[in-house]
């Protein structure tokens, strides 16, 4: 049986023994066993390790870079930019599990049944909360744009309360099914790590849920936000409102462009599964194959958006090169400071250390 996983969804299609093949949807047992072969398995081991390392180095790198600047500024964060700390949190947690996933996809799973559950925790929380996220910063934009005149009060309640239960709150909640159904088992010789539920109704609910909550709930919110915001600046004159008019653009391009086609593959094999869609296995080789290029092209979001919600703001980039030029700074003085004693050294130190902070 292929061990090639879905990840972000987070299903495996492996029944229980004590579970029968025939369900609702017609004969899912034969589906499983038969369309899901070593071809695509094959696929997997090449394609998702080299894909999941590029958007590892850059997501690490992207939002480390977005933390260090937030760090840095503690007094100087504006409202949007808790939205960005909290964003790139997200993705960074996001990312660390994705060695754990292409080790597993060329290999096989050796990280024991603690690792397995705590990846798959980690994995759903940052994913639904980066989502999530994505939609109150469209909500932050709209009340900061719309409602220009009376917004500081709402916009600052949900930057600093609200997006605890409206994200992390939920994004916590739906992890309950990694701690009750992911487990490790050997499979054809190999340890695979996911999600194993006692029938195909489990599945069917937990994917309709993930359809809700990752795409439709915070597209819809998004899509309507940045929509009027459009219709507020196309009636608004000056270059910085064509510039905020373009980047709005670029923002809901860029959601629905990384996500849609993933969420339009899952939809479809849910479909199968329900046994709406009849069309042999060739058809549902193609689908789980379209699943894996499209999953990794949602996963690039985290990567894009230290650039999208960050690095497009010139507030941003001057931060940026404040910050590494103190990081920079910071450290020759420390070498400095260890290498030198005496009095005259500590006036030294003393000195260059009142040139930097006065930079």
């Amino acid at each position: 049986m292929d061990s090639s996983m879905d990840l972000s969804s987070g299903f495996f299609i492996f029944l229980s023994e004590n579970t029968t093949d025939e369900t609702g949807s017609g004969d899912d047992g034969n589906y499983h066993e038969v369309c899901l072969q070593e071809e695509n398995a094959d696929f997997n081991r090449i394609f998702l390790p080299v894909i999941f390392s590029i958007i590892f180095l850059m997501g690490i790198i992207g939002n480390g870079l977005v933390i260090l600047v937030m760090g840095y500024q503690k007094m100087l964060r504006s409202m949007t930019d808790k939205y960005r700390l909290h964003l790139s949190v997200a993705d960074l947690l996001f990312v660390i599990t994705l060695p754990f996933w292409s080790v597993d996809a060329v290999i096989s799973w050796y990280f024991g049944r603690v690792l397995c559950k705590m990846v798959h925790i980690i994995y759903t929380v940052n994913l639904y909360s980066s989502v999530l996220i994505l939609a109150f910063i469209s909500l932050d934009r709209y009340l900061a744009i719309v409602h220009a005149t009376n917004s500081q009060r709402p916009r600052k309640l949900l930057a600093e309360r609200i997006v605890y239960f409206g994200v992390w709150l939920p994004a916590a909640l739906l992890t309950v099914p990694d701690m009750i159904f992911a487990e490790t088992s050997e499979v054809g010789g190999k340890y695979v790590c996911q999600r194993f539920y006692p029938d195909h109704n489990w599945v069917i609910s937990f994917r309709f849920q993930h359809i809700l909550v990752g795409l439709v709930l915070p597209g819809l919110i998004i899509l309507t936000c940045y929509c009027i915001i459009i219709s507020k600046l196309s009636h608004s004159k000056g270059h910085q409102k064509r510039k905020a008019l373009k980047t709005t653009v670029i923002l809901i391009v860029a959601f629905f462009a990384c996500w849609l086609p993933y969420y339009i593959g899952i939809s479809i094999d849910t479909f199968v599964l329900l046994g709406f869609i009849k069309n042999g296995c060739n058809f549902e080789a193609v689908v789980h194959k379209w699943i894996s290029i499209t999953e990794a092209l949602a996963f690039f979001h985290c990567c894009l958006n230290p650039i999208l919600y960050a690095f497009l703001g010139a507030k941003f980039k001057t931060s940026a090169q404040n910050t590494l030029t103190s990081v920079s700074r910071g450290s020759s003085l420390k070498i400095l400071s260890k290498g030198k004693r005496g009095g005259h050294s500590s006036v030294s130190t003393e000195s260059e250390s009142s040139g930097f902070h006065s930079s």
